[in-house]
């Protein structure tokens, strides 16, 4: 799994009138399809008396064709959702949803029209978005004696790993993310320096 970039910020909105249509654009960051649901759900009940709620979703990494969704909400078949994914996913980007809210001017756009105002609300709305970079990471426990952990320290800083959660009994009880391109690396070398004395296990999901 590579790294890739993500919404920066919670929610971003854009809006223009197309031929006396109203057009808001709001993209948001949302991790898994049940998140994207969620923010369909909410933009809908904050514009309760608007025409058409068209969404598309990329849920999860760009890559990921699993997590894909979109509708056209009453629009003419392929006119709203299937241009605001096609944005989306060349965008290259993931975690995202995009909601278009349509309050009807009383003058019809044309299939050629609508794809346009919500391919085009999306692509705006991308340009203004600000963008993080989010690095997968998979988890992991370990457990260690005390004098071995100033050379685990060392390794989490070495492979961009993070100590999420660390018990201090008998022996230390750690709980790492470490991202998933540098695992093998890190499992190497914590065998090596351990003498194969210490391992990762993996946290099931």
């Amino acid at each position: 799994m590579e790294a890739f970039d993500i919404p920066a910020v919670p929610v971003s909105s854009s809006e223009e009138t197309i031929k006396k249509s109203r057009f808001i654009t709001l993209l948001a960051h949302t991790e898994g399809a049940e998140a994207a649901r969620a923010f369909v759900q909410q933009v809908k009940s904050e514009h309760p008396t608007a025409r058409h709620h068209c969404w598309a979703w990329v849920a999860g990494a760009p890559d990921d064709s699993q997590q894909l969704g979109f509708s056209d909400d009453g629009e003419p078949s392929g006119t709203a959702g299937k241009p605001m994914l096609a944005q989306l996913m060349g965008a290259g980007i993931g975690e995202i949803t995009a909601v278009v809210v349509r309050y009807y001017g009383g003058i019809m756009l044309g299939t050629g029209g609508l794809v346009k105002a919500y391919g085009g609300g999306v692509q705006q709305g991308l340009k203004q978005l600000p963008r993080q970079r989010k690095v997968p990471m998979k988890y992991f426990t370990l457990q260690c004696d005390y004098p071995q952990l100033s050379d685990i320290e060392r390794l989490v800083q070495r492979f961009d790993a993070k100590v999420t959660e660390s018990d201090y009994q008998d022996r230390i009880a750690l709980t790492l993310a470490v991202p998933y391109g540098q695992i093998d690396g890190f499992k190497q070398n914590l065998s090596d320096f351990s003498r194969g004395a210490l391992s990762l296990i993996p946290l099931t999901p």
